[in-house]
């Protein structure tokens, strides 16, 4: 029992699986907010726009069968602010580490020592 305790206990505690799981709980935060914009900004300025229609509330009824494709078209809403906002940040992510690769990295000043090296160095070729 100990060794399974074991194993579990290292396969949890690797890297990728903590980065996962904070980015599954990062996500679910993040679609939360989203779907606050979506629910409470978004959509009533939409309703306002389309003469107070709440998309939310579109339904057809087939038969016994009530369709709420408003509720279909506002998660499709969501998803497509959701994957934008995901759009920009990676955007920004990976611009903000192509600067840093193309930032010249400066190699220190040599020091007096390694200068006089040199200089001796220049004057040895210079005799032969």
């Amino acid at each position: 029992m100990t060794k399974i305790f074991n194993e579990f206990k290292d396969f949890a505690m690797r890297g990728n699986v903590l980065d996962m799981a904070v980015g599954v709980i990062i996500g679910g935060a993040f679609g939360k907010i989203v779907s606050s914009l979506v629910d409470n900004v978004l959509m009533p300025l939409i309703g306002s726009v389309t003469g107070g229609i709440d998309l939310s509330k579109l339904a057809i009824t087939v038969g016994d069968a009530n369709i709420g494709y408003g509720l279909f078209i506002q998660n499709i809403i969501d998803f497509i602010i959701i994957a934008f906002c995901i759009f920009l940040l990676i955007k920004g992510i990976n611009s903000f580490q192509k600067k840093q690769k193309e930032s010249p990295i400066t190699e220190p000043e040599p020091s007096n020592e390694e200068k006089l090296l040199g200089e001796i160095r220049d004057l040895l070729k210079n005799k032969q």
